[in-house]
C-alpha cells in the first residue's frame, strides 16, 4: 500500500457542547465566532480510500459530510455510545434506505451496540452489526483496525489504525490510558488523544487536560500528537491562539486537531 491511498480526516474535534457552545460567552467561544478556524464540532473521524470508514456518528453529522464532500460511506465505527458520538446516525436512515439498500456494517462493544440500538431502536434494519472484544481486529479497505480498551466508558475503545506506512492511534475520550493499551501504541507515528480539559481536569477518571495528554502521549514516545475533544472552556477557558502560543514549546511535534484537518496514511 503506498503513500497516500487513505487519508484521515478530523471530521469534528471539540467536546460535548461544542465551540463555540450556543450558550457561552467566555473568550473561547467569542474567538470560534469570529474566526472559523477555532470552531469545532462534535468528535468524530473518517478513513477514506477506495471505500468510506467512519469512527463515530456525531450530532453534527450531516454538516460535517456536506463539508468534505461525502457521498457514500461504507462502514462504521464507534468508540463508545454517548450522545456526542452517536447522535448523528439518524442521518445514514436515508442513505441505507434509498442509496445502498442494505444494512450498513457496524463495529463496536458489545456496551457500545446495545446503546446503539437503544437511542436508535427505530433503525436496528439499517445496520448491520458486529461486536468487536478487546483487542480484536478488522481489517477494511486494507487498513487494520484494533480495538483498544481505554478509560471512559464501559466498553469504550480507542482504534489503532495501521496501514503499510502508517501506524495511528485515535482516543477521543479517554483518561490515562489502560496499560496494556498503552504499551500497543507506544512509538506510533501519530496518535489523536482526548485533551478536554484546559488545566484543571474536572474528571480524570474519563479525561485528559491539554497538559496530561502532552505528558502521556509525549511519554509514549509517539511522532506526532494531536489534541482532540478540546472543550477549550474548561476549567480555565483559552483561544486558539493562546493554545498554538503555548505549544510552540513543542516544537511541532504537540498539534491542536481541527475540524477538517487531514491526513495521509
Amino acid at each position: 500500500m503506498g503513500q497516500g491511498k487513505h487519508a484521515f480526516t478530523f471530521m469534528g474535534t471539540a467536546a460535548g457542547c461544542g465551540v463555540p457552545a450556543f450558550f457561552c460567552d467566555c473568550p473561547a467561544c467569542n474567538e470560534a465566532r469570529l474566526d472559523p478556524r477555532a470552531r469545532r464540532g462534535d468528535c468524530g473521524v473518517m478513513v477514506r480510500g477506495e471505500r468510506t470508514v467512519l469512527i463515530d456518528t456525531p450530532p453534527d453529522l450531516r454538516h460535517q459530510l456536506l463539508r468534505e464532500d461525502v457521498r457514500s460511506i461504507d462502514e462504521l465505527l464507534y468508540t463508545h455510545a454517548h450522545f456526542d458520538h452517536l447522535g448523528g446516525l439518524g442521518e445514514l436512515e436515508y442513505l441505507v434506505q434509498l442509496v445502498r439498500k442494505a444494512p450498513l456494517p457496524t463495529y463496536g462493544s458489545a456496551e457500545a451496540l446495545e446503546g446503539v440500538c437503544t437511542e436508535f431502536h427505530y433503525m436496528t434494519y439499517c445496520l448491520d452489526q458486529h461486536e468487536l472484544a478487546p483487542f480484536d481486529q478488522v481489517e477494511l479497505d486494507g487498513v487494520r483496525y484494533t480495538a483498544l480498551p481505554v478509560t471512559h466508558a464501559p466498553g469504550t475503545y480507542g482504534y489503532l489504525i495501521e496501514t503499510a506506512d502508517t501506524r495511528l492511534f485515535y482516543a477521543s475520550d479517554t483518561g490515562k490510558l489502560p496499560a496494556e493499551t498503552a504499551e500497543r501504541v507506544r512509538g506510533v507515528d501519530i496518535m489523536a488523544l482526548d485533551a478536554t480539559f484546559w488545566k484543571r481536569n474536572w474528571s480524570p477518571e474519563a479525561h485528559h487536560s491539554v497538559q496530561e495528554c502532552i505528558e502521556e502521549g509525549l511519554g509514549l514516545d509517539v511522532g506526532t500528537l494531536y489534541l482532540t475533544h478540546l472543550a477549550m472552556h474548561y476549567d480555565e477557558p483559552v483561544t486558539l491562539a493562546e493554545l498554538e502560543t503555548y505549544l510552540e514549546q513543542y516544537e511541532g511535534r504537540v498539534k491542536p486537531a481541527a475540524d477538517g484537518l487531514t491526513l495521509a496514511l
